[in-house]
């Protein structure tokens, strides 16, 4: 028989094609084996905003439950396969600070509020769902990024790449992992208006923070004289501030119904300056911070990182003596080994603690300035506000 448009066809044993209407979110070319796509639309458990990690944890179980729970039935992936998949979700996409995640639904929240609407339960969740895609993508960019930088340690374990049994299955893990963040937004999403949307912000910033990378990666084959601070800003405008202050607030004003434009802009030009901040203190924490207090063990002189400490140094504090010391062992040197103290020491001689001192201070009072203009397209200054207070002077 022959199909018509809005119908899919699942042939039974008698040989008849029996025609279903296409529902929303259904794609025709997709829905193989039966019971796919599957759609959440009901959230039972209580969201609890007085409890937020608790209650964004429990999301985050409940997601990761789905996620594998489909495996078997309809992917066909064996237990041994389906095991490895839920151990990869447990090691990487748990265990952080969330920040990035907590920021949509608090974000999502704030709007909400400031527009004369109470959340309900059913809202709450699906902020935290997003909330949940932000950091199964935050995990694929950190597996990545680990096993091109050859780091040793994650969140205070090794990471990922490093455990005997995972090595290069590294590159297939993480690249399911950032499937996951599509299997999600599909799953709770993917019947609304807007779905498109969310999908193409993540396909947008997901491409940012890749040009990122490569501004970063590159800087292997870069000369000292090429790792200058206009080079900094563009690195970690790319690689970090995007996906990890922008997306999280872009994505609560999508499905809270922001639509301006200029909301958009005015939100995006403070949030990149917030993560441009962000990026200056894991230089400095990478350098000067406990390693155990930390979560892990700084490598960015080991690897030739275009740092804010190094920019700064060598093209403007350095002298000429401590610059040919930088040229001579600045990315050749060994975690923990007398080069590298001598160049912490360095750091410190030529006043880089006191000049981000300064910083801080400096993007403090800039954030302020833009209160008047977030407020002028109708977005909560606390969003902002709140953000920041989360990572200003943060210490791991």
């Amino acid at each position: 028989p022959m199909l018509v448009p809005g119908q899919v066809a699942d042939i039974d044993r008698s040989g008849r094609v029996p025609r279903r209407e296409l529902g929303p979110g259904v794609n025709p070319a997709t829905s193989w084996p039966s019971g796919k796509p599957r759609f959440t639309t009901e959230y039972p458990e209580d969201y609890d905003l007085s409890d937020p990690k608790g209650s964004f944890q429990r999301v985050g179980e409940r997601i990761l439950a789905e996620m594998v729970e489909e495996l078997p039935e309809l992917y066909e992936m064996p237990k041994k396969e389906v095991d490895w998949v839920a151990q990869s979700l447990e090691y990487n996409a748990v265990g952080g600070k969330m920040y990035r995640g907590l920021t949509v639904v608090e974000t999502g929240v704030r709007i909400m509020e400031s527009q004369g609407r109470t959340p309900t339960n059913r809202d709450l969740n699906r902020f935290a769902v997003l909330g949940w895609t932000v950091e199964l993508l935050q995990a694929c960019m950190l597996m990545a990024d680990d096993m091109m930088d050859g780091s040793l340690t994650r969140r205070g374990s090794p990471c990922w790449y490093r455990l005997p049994q995972v090595g290069m299955l590294n590159t297939n893990d993480f690249l399911m992992v950032e499937m996951f963040v599509y299997k999600v937004l599909k799953r709770h999403f993917g019947q609304e208006e807007y779905f498109v949307w969310l999908v193409d912000l993540f396909l947008e910033t997901t491409f940012q923070t890749e040009c990122g990378q490569l501004l970063d990666s590159i800087c292997a084959n870069c000369a000292l004289e090429e790792l200058t601070t206009d080079r900094w800003t563009l690195i970690v405008k790319y690689k970090t501030a995007f996906y990890s202050f922008y997306l999280p607030v872009a994505l609560a004003m999508l499905v809270a119904g922001v639509r301006d434009p200029e909301a958009f802009d005015t939100a995006r030009e403070v949030l990149l300056m917030m993560g441009v901040y962000f990026q200056a203190q894991d230089d400095y924490l990478d350098a000067f911070a406990n390693p155990e207090e930390l979560g892990k063990v700084g490598t960015d002189i080991q690897d030739k990182k275009c740092s804010w400490l190094f920019a700064h140094a060598y093209h403007q504090l350095c002298t000429p003596e401590d610059r040919d010391f930088l040229k001579e062992h600045y990315g050749k040197c060994k975690v923990d080994s007398d080069e590298e103290r001598r160049i912490k020491d360095i750091y410190r001689s030529v006043g880089l603690q006191e000049l981000y001192v300064k910083y801080e201070a400096d993007t403090s009072a800039s954030l302020e300035s833009y209160k008047e203009k977030i407020e002028a397209v109708g977005l909560p200054w606390s969003i902002f506000e709140r953000f920041f207070v989360l990572i200003y002077k943060r210490r791991k």
